[in-house]
């Protein structure tokens, strides 16, 4: 597996939420970022998204460190995909979407309101995707909590990135479209590499290459979900009880109890 586009890490830390991270991540899979409220998943997801700084330690993206990167340059390369997104003005879903093609606008005038016939039909292939081309004439404000992350995804994937990084992107969605969500994430992570941080440790059981466990600020495990999602490292981490059992076509099926 090519490491050409990675992220590598080291002693990586931040002034909240994050004390100490050190990990190599390859160019494609899934990643699952896991663990309790506070643990700093969403402030390494910030960091690695170039959002979040100054951080301590080091992290490095295709061999350079975040901090030295261009913004135009590294947002062509990684698409961030907030947990929310507030606006306030009359964009249709379609508009918000090709929002998502900014980074690639060219020229003294394309200031990313002027789309090319690419970057519509970038944006048709994003929607088409995510199950979004039946509202796209629809105003965003309009929508429903699930209906509106499903266009934010959109609007990353229009981007053409080479990684994606979504902050717990199936909090508003119905179980259907948790489902539809991951099955799609997963797809993609054959070509690319995808981060999404969860609450739900049945999802990197199931969708998953690679999961991180965050503790307290630290990195307390890091591989394949069923290595990593131990009972021990759950009562340990989550202080709960939980057991895994067979599930649907023998998946692993994680079974919660009372606390640890």
């Amino acid at each position: 597996m090519s490491l050409a586009s990675n992220f590598v890490a080291g002693k990586l830390g931040f002034a909240w939420g994050l004390r100490d991270a050190s990990f190599e991540l390859p160019s494609i899979g899934l990643v699952a970022l896991a663990g309790p409220n506070g643990a700093g998943k969403s402030t390494l997801l910030g960091i690695l998204a170039g959002l979040r700084a100054p951080y301590s330690g080091s992290c490095t993206y295709a061999g350079r460190e975040l901090r030295e990167w261009p913004k135009r340059d590294f947002s062509r390369s990684v698409a961030f995909l907030p947990q929310s997104l507030r606006v306030e003005f009359p964009f249709t879903a379609e508009e918000v979407v090709l929002m998502g093609r900014t980074p690639h606008a060219q020229g003294l005038f394309r200031s990313g309101w002027f789309e090319s016939a690419e970057d519509c039909a970038a944006a048709a292939r994003a929607m088409e995707a995510t199950d979004t081309l039946p509202f796209r004439a629809r105003d965003f404000r309009s929508l429903s909590g699930g209906e509106r992350q499903r266009v934010i995804l959109a609007s990353a994937l229009a981007q053409l990135p080479a990684v994606l990084l979504l902050d717990e992107p199936a909090t508003f969605l119905d179980l259907k479209h948790q489902l539809s969500l991951y099955r799609l994430l997963a797809g993609l992570a054959r070509t690319m590499l995808v981060i999404a941080v969860t609450h739900d440790l049945n999802l990197p059981l199931q969708f998953s290459d690679r999961v991180l466990v965050l503790h307290d600020g630290l990195l307390a495990a890091s591989g394949a979900p069923v290595e990593v999602l131990t009972p021990a490292l759950i009562a340990h981490v989550f202080g709960v009880h939980a057991e895994i059992y067979s599930g649907p076509g023998g998946r692993p099926q994680l079974m919660y109890g009372g606390d640890a």
